[in-house]
């Protein structure tokens, strides 16, 4: 009767076997500067598959790959007309929202990824964002979340890219995403997904780093840390700017 118990007992505490395909990433550049004159940048994401054994048959392996900005809460207000005038009504607060968030896949998403993966790891841009219950009194809760994806998939913040991956013979992939000017500062993550016949087999995840840099910086952190200097500063500036502009308008009219 021990024998087997400590048979069991070994089996449970030997380490979990490593998957037979893994990822091995690449990175154009892990650290993004937004300056004065940043405009966007591209990321390039590369790698590889890992394999301990021959490719598997059966549904080819295809990468998925998600970028998602820093995450915080957006309260959503829905707006009507009454008496002639538009007023806020209803507004629900939605728990967690990417500022940034792109998908790229090499193929169509839902035909490389079950709904039930999808719920799991959460990739699709309606489930990356959390959204807390509404109070029973508000009707469609679910389209304030919807506003959401929609006003920034209008603002090129959000978006879905089938078909952007290359897979070479099943071990090499590639993709570049574009990020705007605009960006949040903060960490970025990175997840890379391998699935076949729409289960995830492997994942990987890194961070990216986006920072203000030389004086976007300096003001940035003065706002925040030092807000009084901060408006005192915008405002003498703004006054001198005002003043320098009247000057030349006033030397180009006597001339």
């Amino acid at each position: 009767m021990l024998r087997p118990l400590i048979a069991i007992l070994c089996l449970l505490c030997m380490p979990a076997a490593a998957a037979d395909e893994q990822v091995v990433l690449g990175l154009s550049q892990d650290r993004v500067a937004i300056t004065a004159n940043f405009d966007g940048s591209e990321i390039l994401i590369f790698g590889a598959v890992k394999r301990e054994a021959p490719i598997p048959s059966g549904p080819p392996l295809e990468v998925i790959v998600a970028l998602a900005g820093p995450s915080e809460p957006v309260t959503v207000r829905r707006k009507e007309r009454k008496l002639g005038i538009w007023v806020n009504t209803d507004s629900v607060l939605v728990d967690l929202a990417p500022s940034f968030y792109a998908v790229a896949t090499s193929g169509p998403l839902g035909a490389i990824l079950t709904d039930t993966e999808d719920l799991r790891y959460r990739i699709s841009i309606e489930r990356a964002i959390r959204s807390v219950g509404a109070a029973m009194n508000i009707r469609g809760a679910q389209d304030f979340a919807d506003a959401v994806v929609r006003i920034r998939e209008d603002e090129d913040l959000y978006s879905i890219r089938e078909d952007t991956v290359a897979v070479d013979e099943q071990t090499l992939f590639r993709t570049s995403i574009a990020m705007p000017s605009d960006l949040t500062e903060g960490d970025y993550v990175a997840r890379i997904f391998l699935t076949r016949g729409g289960e995830v087999i492997s994942q990987y995840e890194t961070l990216i780093d986006v920072r203000k840099v030389g004086l976007e910086r300096f003001l940035f952190n003065m706002s925040r840390q030092q807000p009084v200097w901060y408006g005192l500063m915008s405002l003498v500036i703004a006054i001198a700017a005002g003043w320098g502009a009247s000057a030349a308008f006033r030397l180009l009219r006597e001339k």
